[in-house]
């Protein structure tokens, strides 16, 4: 929301705010609130977050935690150079579509950094984490051991060689009659609109290449594959196969498939839902208020989605926030 129209709505609302804060100069404009939030210390800011939020929900206990990127596309300095817009690396919750925690780097590019700063700050003893192909490194995989947790990496041309003996080993262990070999399949198709879609899971936990790179690997344990096939009314169908390395045992395709098809989830419930309910990419914030103001932005959609009694979107309960006290006050209270 415009920074502008957030400050007339507030002014109506002086009543409200009275009977919990003291406002001896009325609602703060709008440069007060963009001079706030620009000097406010975004890591202080983050620490505050997590801790808020690990009261609320832990986030281990065999959940799944999505980490992925995204970027402020209107978060630049000058028209001419966009290579200073904000982009942040988040870590999702896929079970309850919670932010857990928020990092920012320069650019994609620099996830690899940001990846285990935000491990840092969250606790993911007990849980899955989930990561894209740019996370596939060896000292993230390390680092999730070492914090109790376990991985499902996706491996792809960034990773020549280790997707090569993924998918050679796939290969082998599809073939009919291969004897010895341990593992799960698991076959789901749905869609709606004229789409159809059929994926297909495959787990081999008896990594038969184990001994040569298994160590370089930290509680490597098992490969998965997901192929996808759309079709589309009218159209040929279209086949893509995705490859996976993890530190799970590997025998539960179902899990390891409903994982997966979360981590891609979060496109839709978070980057999704944060630039069309809350307008993000057409945010002109910049410096550490771009930041602080999309860590903003995650506190309310975490309160909007902790909210189970309203049966209406999320656009539809943030909007009744703006109407009925009482309903705002439920959201921030819990």
């Amino acid at each position: 929301m415009a920074g502008r129209t957030w400050h007339c709505s507030a002014r109506p609302k002086q009543k409200w705010f009275r009977t919990f804060l003291e406002l001896p100069g009325g609602t703060p404009s709008h440069d007060t609130f963009g001079r706030v939030f620009a000097r406010l210390n975004p890591d202080a800011f983050e620490k505050c977050f997590v801790a808020w939020i690990s009261s609320l929900a832990a986030c281990g206990d065999g959940r799944w935690i999505a980490i992925d990127g995204k970027a402020i596309r209107r978060s630049f300095e000058q028209a001419w150079d966009k290579s200073g817009m904000a982009h942040l690396v988040s870590a999702f919750v896929v079970s309850n579509q919670m932010v857990f925690g928020q990092c920012k780097v320069e650019d994609k590019s620099n996830e690899i950094v940001a990846i285990p700063k935000l491990l840092e700050l969250i606790d993911i003893k007990g849980a899955t984490v989930t990561i894209d192909a740019i996370g596939c490194q060896k000292e993230i995989a390390g680092q999730i051991v070492r914090q109790g947790g376990n991985y499902v990496l996706a491996v792809k041309d960034n990773q020549s060689m280790l997707r090569q003996k993924v998918q050679a080993l796939m290969t082998e262990a599809r073939q009919e009659n291969r004897e010895g070999w341990s593992g799960d399949f698991h076959e789901q198709t749905g869609g709606g609109h004229g789409r159809i879609e059929t994926r297909k899971v495959w787990c081999i936990s008896d990594v038969q290449w184990r001994e040569e790179i298994g160590q370089q690997w930290p509680g490597l344990r098992s490969v998965a594959m997901v192929e996808a096939t759309r079709q589309v009314s009218g159209q040929a169908a279209t086949t893509e196969c995705r490859y996976y390395i993890s530190s799970l045992e590997g025998r539960d395709a179902q899990a390891m498939g409903s994982a997966l098809r979360g981590h891609w989830g979060i496109e839709n419930r978070l980057h999704w839902q944060l630039d069309v309910t809350f307008q993000e990419d057409q945010s002109r914030t910049r410096g550490h208020g771009a930041q602080n103001y999309s860590r903003r932005r995650r506190i309310a959609l975490n309160l909007l989605r902790r909210e189970q009694a309203s049966k209406v979107s999320i656009r539809g309960k943030r909007k009744r926030g703006g109407w009925d006290h009482d309903f705002l006050l439920t959201l921030i209270t819990g």
